[in-house]
């Protein structure tokens, strides 16, 4: 079929009797997999279904209509399951989807305008939407979205090919220990796991455990509850994972005080986000695998990592063979992989695309990351959050006259404000922020409060001439307020 020669090799390799996805109540053979796949293609062929958005949980589900839409050259819009309504709504209207993707016997998510229900298989139902074609890039596969460096996150269209280059430098990065078993304990809908964990391990002829997101302890975008995190490791006893900086931290603080890790564990990724020295120095003091990375979705995901044989602490490891990478002016810039654009906007200009992101490569070509140019932060969960977006929504209740978010590797947001009545109370003002925060995604929520005790202004230097404010200032003013908060910020 046309379309499918980048993943040829993939689906021929699951021509197999032995076990290559767990999950509960399933156990399916490499040809299991594939008959689900060929089936789900050949359905949605039939009732011309080729611009496919999906809002599923982790499962095998998630991965056999993943491959169905790879066999068909069709195009898939993986959706978070911690969308709001309005940014499904803004996804699919978005990409063009013809439908929406669900577990069967679940309603169209909120936020789709869903005209029938049209049966997949016994597991799946597709909801037909009242959506209009979009153009989209030759040759796209996947639209895949970010979380948001506003409330209306941007879809990033990448090719098939593109995909398949990326993991195959990571199954090949990878292939000195040969993990036998990955558990992705990261959202499958995330290009992260997708890519390096799903497409990965398939190169790899590894078995893949996808438990739902419940199994693994998530509740919501930022939630964790560690003690299912650790049984679930036991109970499917992985050789590899990959670790958003978050669940590195909590594995670490479990270890240190006494809980025990899995020894199957050979290989543990880490990325999506700013991962802090001091975090990487605990984990290697435990003795933990751990190999951190860098990418963006810009370059199908990852773009360097530290491996086997060449690790470097302190780094984000030497590129990948698919990347190239260089220092401009201080920021990153990569070429090699790349998108194909972005949905509704120009994509990146021609040649290598500026990350936004500062850093070096020292002598042996390892690349350093050092900050970040503009003020977007990476939240310890990898969401990708605008301090602006947020403290717009903040400025528009009527108790909120003041407002400076700040989430940089943080479990949970910060803000600090000022409000419009002074004499308002400190109860009043939490009410307010929880008001806020039932309009947004949850990992754009807000955790933690400093009241800051006077408004922001020009003449103390938190303000400037025109009424912006000085983020770097005003974080820097309440340096101690935000020492003080409990969140633990040892990935910071």
């Amino acid at each position: 079929m046309a379309g499918r020669d980048p993943f040829a090799d993939i689906l021929d390799g699951l021509r197999t009797p032995a076990t290559r996805v767990l999950a509960p109540g399933v156990a399916w053979s490499g040809a299991t997999l594939l008959d689900h796949a060929t089936r789900l293609s050949d359905r949605l062929d039939g009732v011309d279904l080729r611009r496919v958005a999906s809002r599923l949980d982790n499962g095998a589900d998630w991965l056999s209509l993943d491959l169905a839409l790879r066999r068909l050259g069709a195009v898939h819009v993986p959706l978070p399951t911690f969308f709001s309504p309005g940014q499904i709504a803004h996804a699919t209207v978005g990409s063009g989807a013809q439908c929406i993707v669900t577990g069967a016997g679940s309603p169209p998510p909120e936020g789709v305008d869903a005209l029938e229900k049209i049966a997949l298989s016994p597991t799946l139902d597709a909801w037909r939407l009242a959506t209009r074609p979009t153009a989209l890039p030759d040759g796209t596969a996947c639209i895949t979205y970010t979380s948001g460096t506003t409330g209306r996150p941007r879809g990033v269209c990448l090719g098939a090919a593109a995909m398949r280059t990326v993991a195959g430098s990571l199954a090949d990065a990878a292939r000195p220990l040969a993990p036998r078993r990955h558990l992705c304990l990261m959202p499958l809908s995330t290009l992260l796991e997708n890519v390096a964990g799903l497409y990965a391990a398939l190169l790899a002829d590894a078995e893949i455990v996808v438990p739902p997101l419940a199994d693994i302890g998530y509740t919501g975008a930022a939630g964790l509850d560690v003690p299912t995190l650790l049984a679930c490791l036991h109970r499917h006893r992985p050789e590899s994972v990959i670790l958003l900086p978050q669940l590195l931290l909590a594995l670490v603080m479990a270890a240190e005080q006494g809980q025990r890790l899995p020894d199957s564990i050979r290989f543990m990724a880490v990325g999506g986000g700013r991962v802090g020295p001091r975090l990487m120095a605990r984990a290697e003091a435990l003795g933990l695998p751990v190999f951190e990375g860098y990418g963006l979705t810009e370059c199908g995901s990852v773009v360097s990592l530290n491996r086997p044989g060449a690790n470097r602490p302190g780094s984000v490891g030497q590129p990948l063979p698919h990347a190239r990478v260089a220092i401009v002016d201080g920021e990153i810039r990569v070429d090699g992989v790349r998108c194909l654009g972005y949905l509704g906007e120009a994509g990146p200009p021609p040649g290598a695309i500026a990350t936004g992101d500062l850093g070096h490569l020292d002598e042996d070509g390892y690349l350093h990351v050092t900050g970040r140019r503009k003020h977007v932060f990476i939240t310890a969960f990898g969401r990708i959050v605008s301090p602006e977006w947020v403290e717009s929504e903040l400025l528009q209740h009527p108790a909120i006259a003041q407002a400076i978010v700040w989430g940089e590797a943080r479990a949970t947001n910060l803000a600090i404000l000022w409000p419009r009545r002074a004499d308002l109370d400190d109860a009043s003002l939490a009410r307010a922020v929880d008001e806020v925060n039932a309009g947004l995604p949850d990992y754009a929520r807000i955790g933690e409060v400093i009241r800051a005790p006077r408004p922001f202004t020009v003449a103390d230097g938190l303000m400037t001439a025109n009424g912006r404010p000085r983020r770097d200032a005003i974080l820097a003013r309440h340096a101690d307020a935000i020492a003080a908060l409990s969140t633990d910020d040892a990935c910071a």
